[in-house]
Order: structure tokens, then sequence, then C-alpha cells
């Protein structure tokens, strides 16, 4: 393989995932717009917010981990080398940004409503 063709990790991940793949895309650009709606009404980051976000995180991290055992044949005993344990933490880590952006604006939305 000399080319890295973006379609041939779309058709992985949709093999592997099915459906959920969509859901989680979808997820993950209304998480982005409503991060960025936030943002942009309050032009600034709200500190108490950011640190219950990152706890929800950590959780969401974990939860990442949950998913990937659940779509995968293989359990984390199957972990053999180095890139397994690395592809394993940036799922880990895929996961608890994610969940932190999105919980992160999910909190800003409902103070916006608390507001009004």
């Amino acid at each position: 393989m000399k080319d890295l063709d973006p379609t041939v990790f779309v058709a992985v991940f949709l093999e592997m995932m099915g459906p959920l793949l969509w859901l989680l895309v979808g997820l993950a650009l209304v998480g982005l717009v409503a991060f960025a709606a936030v943002l942009l009404h309050e032009r600034r980051i709200v500190s108490r917010r950011l640190i219950r976000a990152e706890v929800v995180g950590v959780l969401g991290g974990f939860a990442a981990l949950g998913i990937m055992a659940l779509v995968t044949l293989s359990g984390f005993t199957d972990a053999g080398g180095p890139v397994d344990w690395l592809l394993i933490g940036i799922i880990w880590g895929v996961g608890m940004v994610g969940t932190t952006i999105l919980a992160y604006a999910i909190q800003g939305l409902v103070s916006w409503r608390a507001d009004a």
C-alpha cells in the first residue's frame, strides 16, 4: 500500500462499527458546533465548567475503550505489542477529549437556558 487513501479508513471503520460509526461522527460534529457556539457566545472559557467537563471526559475515555472492546473481536488481554497499547491509549485519549468538549458544550447550552 503506497498511498494512504481516506476511503480505505472509512471502509475499515464502517466494517468494524457499522451504523454506530455515523452516529459517533454526527455526535462529534454536533459537539464541535455546540462548543464553538458556546465559546462565541461567552467569549471565554468558564473554569468551573471546564473542570466538570474534564471529569466527565475521563469517564468518556473509558467509555471509548468499552465501545472498542464491544465492536472488535479482541479484548485488552490480546494486546501484545507496544503499538497495540499505543492504539489503546489513543482511543482513550480521543474519547476523553471528545467527551470533554461535548460535556462543556452541553453545560454551556444548559446555562443559556437558565439565564433566559
